[in-house]
């Protein structure tokens, strides 16, 4: 890891206030927190069977996003020496000098403390720890052990992110059900798939810091045979909760269509990497956008349901 040298020479004390609120806001990294949050509210409605409590909604959201920026931070905190090799994430707070390495651990342990306090004092303590699991799961087994040691690190460490699930389910009923242990799955089958294919397109960023994400060390058309798999697997988890009698019919519709569509993009993709020798261009970021997109219009289905049983 870096030292306190990495960016520039200027102290971050003496930079502007306003650069250094949004310095700190960007340790959270909001964009990737803005889709933890689609995950955890639809299945607080799923919870309740009809619209949750206004009050927790808006704990639950704040308590995960402390949680969730606070793992980010210590994320950066650790990950800075390679942060500041890459161009992807040249740019970060740590790397720029907007504020201090010792200053973004300090951020991230009070924002772990204070979403746990937050979560077990005015929710629960069941999402409490759920939350504060997922946020050493993340800093401690994906960022320090896995992620530069094995082609595997995302799919281990993807289990994080898939922790919002069971806290929404938890933060209304206080206990758990085979209906967030099925999108826990879902979750888990979606990370590989959405991530390779933008660690294709970074390649190269990875490889110079030594980082083994699984494009690094195998060829296009090997991770997307392994993208086909996850993407299969997802889509026939994603149907188990109608039969198990937690959605009805329209659930059923979007996570077909939806899944449908998911797996026309990740065999197109695959379609793609086997023409790449004959000058096909490999287009992976159309099934990274689209992830995104599914998992936003799957969970609208999940909180909307419901409504229509």
């Amino acid at each position: 890891m870096g030292d306190g040298a990495i960016g520039t020479s200027h102290s971050p004390a003496h930079r502007p206030f306003g650069a250094r609120v949004k310095g700190f806001v960007a340790l959270t990294k909001p964009r990737i927190i803005e889709l933890l949050l689609i995950t955890t509210v639809p299945v607080m409605f799923l919870a309740q069977q009809g619209v949750p409590d206004l009050g927790l909604v808006l704990l639950t959201c704040l308590g995960g996003y402390l949680s969730a920026g606070g793992a980010n931070a210590l994320n950066m905190y650790i990950d800075r020496d390679i942060d500041a090799l890459m161009d992807r994430t040249s740019q970060r707070p740590i790397v720029t000098g907007m504020v201090s390495p010792a200053e973004a651990l300090v951020f991230g342990i009070v924002l772990a403390v204070a979403s746990t306090l937050l979560f077990g004092l005015t929710v629960n303590w069941l999402s409490a720890w759920l939350a504060l699991g997922a946020l050493l799961f993340y800093v401690v087994v994906y960022t320090m052990i896995l992620k530069r040691r094995t082609s595997q690190n995302i799919v281990w460490g993807g289990i994080a992110g898939c922790m919002p699930v069971l806290i929404g389910w938890s933060s209304v009923t206080n206990s758990m059900s085979w209906a967030p242990v099925v999108l826990f799955l879902v979750m888990f089958f979606w990370t590989p798939p959405h991530y390779w294919p933008l660690s294709m397109k970074v390649r190269d960023d990875y490889a110079r810091v030594g980082v083994p994400m699984l494009p690094v060390v195998a060829s296009n058309k090997v991770v997307a045979r392994q993208i086909v798999l996850y993407s299969w697997v997802m889509v026939g988890v994603s149907l188990l909760l109608t039969p198990l009698g937690y959605t009805g019919w329209f659930y059923t519709v979007v996570a077909l269509l939806a899944g449908g569509f998911w797996l026309w993009e990740a065999h197109g993709l695959q379609n793609r990497a086997k023409a790449e020798a004959t000058g096909a261009k490999l287009k992976e970021m159309r099934l990274f956008h689209w992830s995104i997109t599914y998992v936003s219009i799957v969970f609208l289905a999940i909180a909307v349901d419901p409504f229509l049983r």
